[in-house]
């Protein structure tokens, strides 16, 4: 998209400022700039999800990244019994399914709107395209989320924390 296209939608569509306004927030995004911020925005699609409504299956190929801006979504797993045990219920502000963006192996959970959700997705192949032609962005997006990962699995080996979908 051209520069001069990029800035007058980022300056005059109240979905793309909230949308931008929202992943600044968010510590996976925190040192990407105004315009940065606008790249991604066009890179990411957004989603609801209505209460009930399953947003991946476990062993699914994971392709996507979730960010919850509102709503609840519940991650659980199969049991011995087969039925779903719920591992953790994910709040707004947070992401989950971020392995996906890493490799493409089938997801370790179930995710399910347990109300009506928003959400924003970041697909791999918009990653990687990100990578390639906007490499500051990819490699913020990469840093943060191998910091975060490394959180995640910190607390998770310390307090049985939430799982990596």
């Amino acid at each position: 998209m051209p520069l001069a296209r990029l800035f007058k939608k980022l300056f005059s569509d109240p979905a793309s400022a909230r949308k931008r306004a929202f992943l600044r927030s968010l510590d996976l995004f925190r040192d990407l700039g105004f315009v940065e911020l606008g790249h991604l925005v066009q890179n990411m699609h957004s989603r609801t999800y209505h209460e009930g409504e399953v947003l991946f299956v476990e062993s699914d190929i994971g392709r996507a990244l979730f960010i919850l801006e509102t709503g609840r979504i519940e991650l659980s797993r199969a049991g011995a019994d087969g039925k779903p045990q719920k591992l953790y219920t994910i709040q707004p502000g947070e992401f989950f399914g971020e392995m996906a963006l890493l490799e493409q192996l089938p997801r370790t959970a179930t995710a399910t709107a347990a109300e009506k959700s928003q959400v924003f997705l970041l697909y791999r192949s918009k990653l990687e395209s990100i990578l390639h032609y906007r490499p500051r962005i990819g490699v913020q997006i990469m840093t943060h989320l191998a910091q975060l990962l490394s959180s995640r699995l910190r607390r998770a080996t310390a307090a049985g924390g939430p799982p990596a979908a």
